[in-house]
């Protein structure tokens, strides 16, 4: 499932560091938590799409690397971006 542009822009606007950021440990574990919660919607429709279940659970596992690399680096800007997002730890 790809994001459309208007809604990855956003999420980038909402999340970047500095005026240029892209790709800032935040941004992308925003970009991935959006693409978790669309494919998330994509399984409760096709149950058996386990091509798609495998890329999901890449993606999962990317989004805990990036989150672990924020916990070592700035503990206070990893809290924040999960309460943002609505992630549990």
């Amino acid at each position: 499932m790809v994001l459309i542009k208007e809604k990855k822009s956003k999420i980038i606007d909402q999340f970047k560091v500095h005026a240029r950021d892209t790709g800032s440990a935040e941004v992308q574990i925003a970009v991935l938590t959006e693409r978790i919660n669309t494919l998330g919607e994509h399984f409760k429709q096709h149950k058996k799409d386990f091509n798609s279940r495998r890329g999901l659970l890449s993606l999962v596992g990317r989004r805990r690397r990036l989150l672990n690399y924020l916990k070592k680096k700035d503990t206070k800007k990893y809290e924040d971006i999960l309460g943002k997002l609505n992630l549990r730890k």
